[in-house]
């Protein structure tokens, strides 16, 4: 599914003993603040008031009717009046999507003149959220909670960046990663148990022999090559004549889409330890499936792949672009320092400041011919890279919070694409912090996801979150990943 096709469900509190009138007003404003939310630009998804719920049935009904409910992708909740929160346990303890708690008033100022104990009654959301929140808090249940006025911009696009981690939350429930082959032999990092992530995030992650994708390659058309061919002419520029190399990937890209589309995966990672029956690594086919929303992992690694696939998904519709990354070298001139991140091949080029060349070069490894690549630079920006990794009953997601920069040097001998970024808090700290923390080589770069989005989502998949900002020291972090693995053994 598409991010406008999800929907949130907005469930107002209300409760019996403000009589008929008074109820009748709130599901008015309800109604009327929904419309408003939604005319305001600023949500991805559309909200759907749904009801004025005054007793636990009409929460369980509504909160049941959620969980099988495709589309809706998590509650909004507001209490408008006093709604006493013992009705809402069942419903809560039952919900399976994400919850905000939008804590907000109808109106924004207080009416001097007109203030009075009608009115107080009526305008009892700072007594209805404490009281809601207290009951979430109570249960333990996770959940965000957005504060201030709900005409307010500000806080429309708070609302608006949590409904896309719900979305992200969503996509990963129903996510399928194809495997071609295994992951690179000896590397640690990129294993993972596959069972204990379907059952944390929703992820099916499986293998596909990469004969099957052969044989797949062998029956692609010329005709189809030939549009492809011109997909690319649309989109990049040549700088090659070796027209043959970049039909090859063409042929890679077109079959490997169709194994993808076949199963219904969004994400998939390869190898370049398993090519048997392959001339090429899928390099620009690799990169040409990212620009379409599809996630990769490089040297199989289906983490990161999956990541990729949850970002893009979250990041519909926006521009600064998302893609698989490594970090690849350091430059170390003091008060000067930068992170380089490419990749043999497979940077997204969602992330491209200028228009990528398709270019053809050795690889150097793999004992394959040359591939055909885009090459670009990144362009400048803050984003986050982040990393998931599995820390053996339990996930871990690191991110940590970049400001990307034209590259200092043109590195006319290298011929991959890359990105270049001042990591925060500076260099040597944040590599210290990120190796502490166990993050992985493999990463995903977002120019449009948040630190915050990816908390949020860490907080629906109920798995571990460690950020590194500009602000972090490596014996804060230390102090709180020891309070971490204590209290994740607890659970």
């Amino acid at each position: 599914m598409s991010m406008k096709q999800y929907e949130f469900w907005f469930v107002v509190g209300s409760q019996f003993l403000y009589g008929p009138e008074v109820l009748d007003t709130v599901a008015a404003r309800a109604a009327e603040m929904t419309d408003a939310l939604n005319a305001s630009g600023n949500l991805p998804c559309r909200l759907v008031y749904k009801v004025t719920a005054k007793t636990n049935k009409e929460i369980s009904d509504v909160v049941r009717d959620a969980n099988h409910d495709p589309a809706c992708a998590g509650l909004v909740t507001w209490c408008h009046t006093f709604s006493p929160s013992k009705m809402w346990i069942n419903g809560l303890a039952a919900l399976q999507k994400p919850w905000c708690h939008f804590a907000t008033q109808y109106n924004r100022d207080i009416p001097n003149d007109e203030i009075d104990m009608d009115f107080m009654n009526l305008n009892q959301a700072a007594h209805g959220d404490r009281e809601h929140g207290f009951i979430g808090a109570r249960l333990r249940a996770p959940r965000k909670v957005i504060a201030g006025f709900w005409r307010d911009e500000a806080v429309q696009k708070r609302l608006g960046s949590w409904m896309r981690a719900a979305v992200g939350a969503a996509f990963s429930k129903e996510l399928k990663v194809m495997r071609f082959g295994d992951n690179m032999r000896e590397v640690a990092v990129t294993e993972g148990d596959k069972v204990e992530v379907q059952a944390k995030l929703g992820w099916q992650v499986n293998t596909w022999p990469v004969g099957q994708l052969v044989e797949t390659m062998d029956a692609v058309t010329d005709a189809e090559i030939d549009a492809l061919m011109d997909e690319y002419r649309a989109q990049y520029d040549f700088a090659t004549d070796d027209l043959d190399t970049v039909r090859y990937q063409a042929r890679e890209e077109i079959a490997m889409k169709k194994m993808l589309d076949a199963e219904g995966c969004m994400a998939f990672s390869n190898t370049f330890q398993d090519l048997y029956g392959m001339r090429q690594l899928p390099g620009l086919a690799s990169q040409h499936l990212m620009a379409q929303g599809y996630g990769y992992g490089g040297e199989g690694d289906w983490k990161v792949a999956a990541m990729t696939a949850v970002l893009k998904a979250m990041s519909e519709g926006q521009t600064g672009g998302t893609a698989f990354m490594e970090d690849y070298t350091y430059h170390l001139e003091p008060g000067n320092e930068y992170s380089l991140g490419a990749h043999m091949l497979e940077v997204c080029p969602s992330v491209a400041a200028a228009r990528p060349r398709i270019e053809v070069h050795p690889l150097g490894i793999g004992d394959r011919e040359p591939p055909a690549r885009l090459v670009f630079e990144g362009h400048e920006g803050s984003a986050i890279v982040v990393s998931l990794i599995d820390m053996g009953g339990r996930l871990r997601l690191i991110c940590q919070d970049i400001e990307c920069v034209k590259p200092i040097m043109e590195m006319p001998n290298l011929p991959v694409a890359r990105v270049m970024w001042r990591a925060m808090p500076d260099l040597a700290t944040g590599v210290e912090c990120w190796i502490t923390a166990g993050g992985a080589h493999h990463t995903v770069l977002s120019y449009d996801v948040t630190a915050e989005q990816m908390r949020d989502w860490a907080r629906m998949m109920d798995i571990e979150f460690v950020h590194i900002t500009k602000d972090t020291t490596l014996e804060a972090l230390e102090h709180d990943l020891f309070l971490s693995d204590l209290a994740w053994k607890l659970k």
